[in-house]
Formats: structure tokens, C-alpha cells, sequence
């Protein structure tokens, strides 16, 4: 996968949910009017499509979906805004425990869904029914921390249901495995479970769906329950959605509702008793009615479009325009581009709930431009002429730049992300302030977020160990001290030769590119033991009383533990401080 979510599509199973909707379908078209909605295609076969959906669109992520999808924009069908929800006699009691481990918890119900005519066909059902959940997990769901799904064959359950917390003892068997586990086994031994165990690691229980017989469901957001595996003779459907993200839950939870309504199934709601004592059903299907002023319309578009134009637009994106009027609400004067100001025109949209991208007017503003045409649309040049004016802050980094690369250091740039013993056991440093821990690391290497640079760069030379010197880098960046970001720079030159004369170069050359008095600047030396430097080679540099930065030969006692072997020459400097002291030549 790319940079944007790649989807492959069976046209088999595309005709078979177009001719369910009274629609024939066009596989070689599909080429053509895809891109035109933001979904370049791949390619496009006999059998397969395969194409890019832009990530903002979750809602064009399944056979389902794109086939509805195409019924407006190219067949050019009237659309469908809302999601036409029964009432059910199935309940959720969502214990109040999951407040502070996963308190979102949505539920719906879908049956008689049509999964195909045969075994081939249902048996593609469930794998794009599994490729669909899993792209929204990506997506909306953040990697399944906003929001994870379960679909369970709701013929194996028997409702009403629970949510509640268990401990790491709690046992079951997880879906597709022989042998009951326990949560902690699940968690370091299961492919899921060691895949998403950060999600919950920190956790003394954890949550757990359960019907009324206590046989479990779910076990969010790591796996189901093997007892309740949709086959291939699967046509009613349970489907739970659990995470943190309210938003992200309820648009994954009506995307997986809508692909089992494209085929149809009749969806039903589920009570919710939440975990914070209040009571609800979901899904809602209702169409969600958005106010676009005409002014921002016609300036982001640079035409204006007719009534008639633009509900054609809209209705092939899959909206209604429901009336254009003239303002008699809101603001007498526009506070933002966006508002509705009294007097003005504007337009009353309605955009069916699961579009969750549609935040703002601007977005529908964008859907109109899609559904009208860019090749129809003006180019437009800027009328407005900006003239950027430099922060300080960025001419004092470009003369630090400038005079280091004068002095033969080739920048480089490298992660935020370092570990305490990089960062201060190794170079013999004590933290300047509050570390900033990563709560769920990837690696050993990247648990904190970095105070110093120079680390950094030695772990860079010793990757570099095998290329010729000498070695000349440095790098200007943030760190984070106190949960605050600071500027700092630091270098270090691997050569035969340097030592500390080449180092104080260095430091006098910049304070003199920097306009500095150089007769308030002081070399005082360093601590034995303080810092990465040899004993009475490391020097702490004052300027008008104020320790700026060091620098000095580095040890071959610290070298070595970064696996370098040549000499070091470095330093590592404050910016904020240099700017502070240090008044700027040029303004």
C-alpha cells in the first residue's frame, strides 16, 4: 500500500450488487468516471479493479459502497440520503468500568442480507466484508485505536448483551484457533494479540462483549470469539463497534450497516445503556442538512453555478439539494468566510450521515466542484500578492546553517525520537528537565523524546563507520525539555587530525558569522566526568555570563559504546539562548 488506501474490486461481485438495485454494470466505464470522484484507477481488468481512495473518503471502501456511489455520479440515479433503521428488542448494558479503557461501545443489527447465488459468490462476500472492515480500521479507526469492529453471526448469540472488564486470566477461544486462551496468553503469543497489545497493555482488565449465556463475543479491539464466525451461511449479522473516538465509531459503525443494506438487509437498531448511565439506540440514518453560503461557493469556485447546475452537482455526489433562500438567521456581519450573514443567499444541503469527511461548508464546497466538473471550472490566478516576512528565530538558524557549512558540516536530520541511555548514560549528561516518555514505543531505541542532538549524530557516524573520512555533520532541530519544544544544534566531525583546536575553530568561527563580540566569549573547561569529553579536553562556553553550549574531543570511551572507532570532535549548542545574547546584525 502506498500513500493512499489501495482497494482491488471484483467485477463479478460489483454486477451482482448493481443487478440486486435494478442497474447493469459497465466494467470498462469504471476507468473512466473514478478518477473524476477522486479514485485513481490502478488498473482495470476482465475480473479486477484495482484503485487508490483518497483517505478522507472511508465511505468508498467497499464493493458496496463504490457501487452506490456510481448509481449517482454515472448512472445518474436519484440517491438514497438516509439508512432506513427498524427498531429491534436487542440491548447492550455497557458496565461503567469501560469509562476509562474503552468507553464508546455502538451496536446494529442486519439481516436477511443477500451474500450471493452460490458458494463462489459467498465466499467473496465474506472476504470483501473482511477487507472492508479491515480498511476502515486503518482508516477511520486509526489502526483500530479510534475504533475496532466485530461482525458476528448474530444466529450464534443470544442477546442481550454486556460489556464489561476481566482480568488477564479470563480464557476463551479466539476466533479461528483450536484451544481456549487466556487474555494474556492472546496478548504475547497471537499474531492480533501482539500486533494491537499497545492498545490495551496499560490496562489492569480488560474489556470483553458478552451475551446472556456469558459466552463471549468480542474481546476489543484484539479479536472475536470463535463462536460466532460468520460462514458462508451467515445472513443475519451482529455488528459491534468499540473505541475511544465517538465520531470515528459511528461512521464505521453505518458504513458496515450501508454495504449489508446495498444488499439487502434491513437494519435494525440496538438500546445502549452506556457506561456513563445514559441510555440510547443506534445507528442513526437520518441525512445530516448542511448551510453553504452562495459568496463562498462562488469565490472558491470562481463561477457561478445555477440552481439547476448545482443540484445536479450535489445529487451526483450523492446529496439533495433541498432549497436555496435568503438568510434571515445568524450574523448581520461575516466573522468567518464560512458564516451565514443576514440578507445573503444560501444554500440548504442534505448529505447522508456516513459521509463523515463533510465537516465544514468548504467540503461540500468541494463536493459541488467534483459533482460540476474541474474541466467546467475557470483557472483562476491569485489576485493577492504576499510578501512573506522571516521570524527571527529563522534568520538566526540561517546564519548558524550558513557558518557551519562554512566550516565543511554537511546537515543532516534525524529523529525526535532517542532512549536514556543514548541520551544520558552513554554521554555521562544529566536530564536538563521533565523526560517526555513514549507510552507505547516501538522499539527499544525510541522510548523518549530527545533533550540533546549530539547523540543523534553518533549513532549517525557509527552507521557510517564504513565510508571513508572524515565525517563532517551536524543538525539543527528540536528537542523536548519539560513537555516544550527547543531549538538547539550540535555537530560532530570523525577525522584523523581535529581534535580540540578544530573544535574551537568551529565555535569562534560562528560566533563571528553570528556578530558577536568575541571578547565576551569564555572557554571554561568541563567537569572530569562531565559530558562525552576527554579529561581536560571539553570546554563549556560562556558568553556575557551565560553558558551557551560545549563542545571538545569526545572520549573513545563513549565512541566506542556508539560502535565508533576514529576520533570525534563535537560540540552541542543552546539556539535560544545564542538568540537571546547575541543581537542580530542585520535588523
Amino acid at each position: 500500500m502506498r500513500g493512499l488506501p489501495t482497494i482491488e474490486l471484483n467485477h463479478s461481485t460489483i454486477e451482482y450488487i448493481q443487478r440486486i438495485n435494478g442497474v447493469n454494470h459497465d466494467a470498462e466505464s469504471w476507468s473512466d468516471w473514478l478518477p473524476k470522484i477522486g479514485c485513481p484507477v490502478e488498473s482495470n481488468s476482465e475480473s479486477r479493479i484495482e484503485i487508490e481512495v483518497f483517505p478522507d473518503r472511508a465511505d468508498l471502501l467497499s464493493h458496496e459502497a463504490l457501487a452506490k456511489a456510481s448509481r449517482c455520479f454515472f448512472n445518474g440515479l436519484e440517491p438514497k440520503l438516509s439508512l432506513d433503521v427498524n427498531v429491534s428488542n436487542i440491548a447492550i448494558e455497557v458496565d461503567e468500568t469501560l469509562s476509562e479503557i474503552r468507553p464508546v461501545v455502538l451496536a446494529a443489527v442486519v439481516s436477511g442480507v443477500d451474500t450471493g447465488s452460490n458458494d463462489e459468490e459467498r465466499e467473496d462476500f465474506i472476504q470483501s466484508l473482511m477487507d472492508h472492515q479491515e480498511k476502515l480500521h486503518l482508516t477511520l479507526g486509526r489502526r483500530r485505536s479510534f475504533a475496532s469492529i466485530g461482525v458476528h453471526d448474530l444466529a450464534s448469540l443470544r442477546p442481550p448483551f454486556k460489556v464489561t472488564t476481566v482480568s488477564d486470566s479470563y480464557s476463551f477461544k479466539p476466533l479461528a484457533e483450536e484451544y481456549e486462551m487466556t487474555i494474556k496468553e492472546i496478548l504475547e503469543e497471537h499474531p492480533k494479540g501482539i500486533e494491537y497489545a499497545g492498545l490495551v497493555s496499560e490496562n489492569d482488565l480488560y474489556p470483553v462483549i458478552l451475551d446472556s449465556e456469558d459466552s463471549l463475543v468480542s474481546f476489543p479491539p484484539i479479536i472475536n470469539g470463535s463462536t460466532t464466525t460468520v460462514s458462508k451461511d451467515t445472513r443475519d449479522f451482529f455488528i459491534d463497534v468499540t473505541g475511544w473516538d465517538q465520531r470515528a465509531c459511528e461512521a464505521c459503525l453505518l458504513l458496515v450497516c450501508l454495504s449489508l443494506f446495498e444488499r439487502g438487509g434491513d437494519v435494525c437498531s440496538v438500546k445502549i445503556a452506556g457506561c456513563d448511565g445514559n441510555e440510547f439506540t443506534c445507528p442513526e440514518g437520518e441525512g445530516l442538512v448542511h448551510r453553504v453560503p452562495d459568496q463562498l461557493l462562488n469565490k472558491i469556485l470562481g463561477v457561478e453555478i445555477s440552481e439547476e447546475d448545482l443540484a445536479l452537482a450535489i445529487q451526483r455526489m450523492g446529496g439533495r439539494l433541498i432549497e436555496t433562500r435568503t438568510v434571515t438567521d445568524g450574523e448581520h456581519y461575516a466573522r468567518r468566510w464560512a458564516d451565514c450573514v443576514v440578507g445573503d443567499k444560501e444554500h440548504i444541503i442534505a448529505m447522508p450521515r456516513w459521509r463523515s469527511d463533510i465537516m465544514h461548508p468548504i467540503d461540500i464546497v468541494e463536493d459541488v466542484a467534483i459533482g460540476y466538473g474541474f474541466e467546467k471550472l475557470p483557472p483562476i490566478s491569485s489576485s493577492i500578492h504576499i510578501d512573506a516576512i522571516p521570524l527571527k528565530s529563522s534568520n538566526l538558524k540561517r546564519r548558524i546553517s550558513e557558518s557551519l557549512m562554512a566550516s565543511g558540516l554537511q546537515e543532516v536530520q534525524s529523529l525526535t525520537l532517542s532512549n536514556e541511555k543514548d541520551q544520558f548514560e552513554l554521554m555521562r549528561w544529566t536530564a536538563a528537565d521533565s523526560i517526555t516518555s513514549i507510552s507505547n514505543p516501538i522499539t527499544s531505541e525510541h522510548t523518549i523524546l530527545r533533550q540533546f542532538i549530539l547523540p543523534s549524530l553518533l549513532r549517525l557516524l557509527a552507521s557510517n563507520r564504513h565510508h571513508e573520512l572524515p565525517q563532517r555533520v551536524y543538525e539543527l532541530g528540536a528537542v523536548v525539555r519539560d513537555s516544550s519544544n527547543y531549538d538547539r544544534f550540535a555537530w560532530a566531525s570523525a577525522e584523523v587530525g581535529g581534535g580540540f583546536s578544530l573544535a574551537k575553530g568551529i565555535v569562534l568561527g560562528l560566533f563571528r558569522d553570528l556578530g558577536a563580540n568575541l571578547d565576551m566569549v569564555e572557554f571554561l573547561p568541563t567537569e572530569k566526568g562531565h559530558g562525552p569529553w576527554i579529561a581536560g579536553r571539553g570546554s563549556l562556553v560562556k558568553y556575557s555570563d551565560h553558558v551557551v553550549g560545549e563542545f571538545g574531543e569526545v572520549s573513545p570511551e563513549v565512541s566506542y559504546s556508539f560502535g565508533i572507532k576514529s576520533p570525534i570532535n563535537a560540540g552541542e549548542f543552546d539556539v535560544v539562548a545564542l538568540g537571546s545574547l547575541i543581537s542580530d546584525p542585520v535588523t
